[in-house]
């Protein structure tokens, strides 16, 4: 098997299976996470345990990293460029502002390392299967390097441009998703106040005009998709706060690129009012109660 080394900061519940997805494909992975328990789970996975984000950085050949946002991926950064190999690759799957992503490239580039950005679609379970989808941006030459990696951990890498152009993909597409899932969830609660079954509107709309991944894939209703965490009261999955989080950045980037998305914006405030209420950590498909909710008032 090669003898490539790859690094992993960030061994949560996208980085922790990620990483021994390729593990188990038999690379040497070394990992690195401030969570002990995160560690302990990877390491039960075939991930080398690491004491420190240095040595990751100097003992890898590709660096992966998977953080809580875009501050984090710049400290980390920032704080390992001096002491990755030369010949060494950077790879952020994090989902992280597009300002942030450029910059970082910016830093691997003076420093003449190569940088990919990669965020990911798919989530903890996609993580867990090896069924993400890679949104890729960077310099072709630094995308070559990674993409055998990529092909283990999901089941697409799509190339969408330049550095920083990953990021802007992701953001775009978690706007799409913020929209449906609340214009998914207001149809089923107009539909319970219709008399109309959550089944029959259910088979009509996954085969027609309605059809999208947030009702054939993520249905806020129960019983109706077994892969969606509706059937398991809720549990994340992914919470209400992630992706708030990435609609407010692509809302940073409309205003930054004088974009109209009003949609986009009044998503927000409707996953804001949602989690003032206390559900935050709760999967964001569970958004039907606070729709059903306010149509009660």
């Amino acid at each position: 098997m090669t003898q490539l080394t790859i690094g992993f900061i960030g061994l949560g519940n996208m980085g922790g299976p990620m990483a021994s997805n390729l593990a188990k494909a038999g690379y040497n992975v070394v990992g690195f996470d401030v969570n002990p328990e995160a560690i302990t789970r990877a390491t039960e996975n075939g991930v080398q345990a690491s004491d420190s984000l240095l040595n990751v950085a100097s003992s890898a050949d590709i660096i992966f990293t998977m953080l809580p946002n875009g501050k984090f991926v710049k400290e980390v950064w920032e704080q390992i460029i001096d002491h990755v190999k030369p010949t060494a690759t950077l790879v952020d799957t994090s989902t992280a502002d597009v300002e942030t992503s450029k910059l970082v490239h910016e830093l691997a580039k003076s420093h003449g390392v190569k940088s990919v950005d990669a965020p990911v679609s798919g989530g903890v379970t996609g993580a867990q299967n090896a069924k993400l989808t890679f949104m890729v941006g960077g310099e072709q030459d630094a995308i070559d390097v990674v993409l055998p990696l990529l092909d283990i951990m999901g089941q697409k890498a799509v190339n969408c441009g330049g550095p920083g152009a990953g990021q802007s993909a992701k953001i775009c597409n978690n706007l799409i998703l913020g929209i449906n899932i609340v214009a998914v969830s207001e149809a089923f609660a107009l539909a319970e106040k219709l008399g109309l079954s959550s089944e029959a509107l259910f088979d009509v709309a996954s085969t027609s005009t309605g059809q999208c991944w947030a009702l054939t894939t993520y249905c806020p209703v129960p019983g109706l998709v077994p892969t969606s965490p509706s059937n398991n009261n809720y549990k994340p999955g992914a919470p209400a706060t992630m992706l708030l989080k990435d609609l407010r950045l692509a809302q940073d980037a409309a205003k930054s690129s004088d974009a109209c998305t009003p949609l986009g914006n009044h998503t927000i405030d409707i996953f804001e009012d949602f989690i003032k209420d206390g559900f935050g950590e709760q999967d964001f498909s569970a958004i039907i109660k606070y729709i059903r909710a306010n149509q009660a008032k």
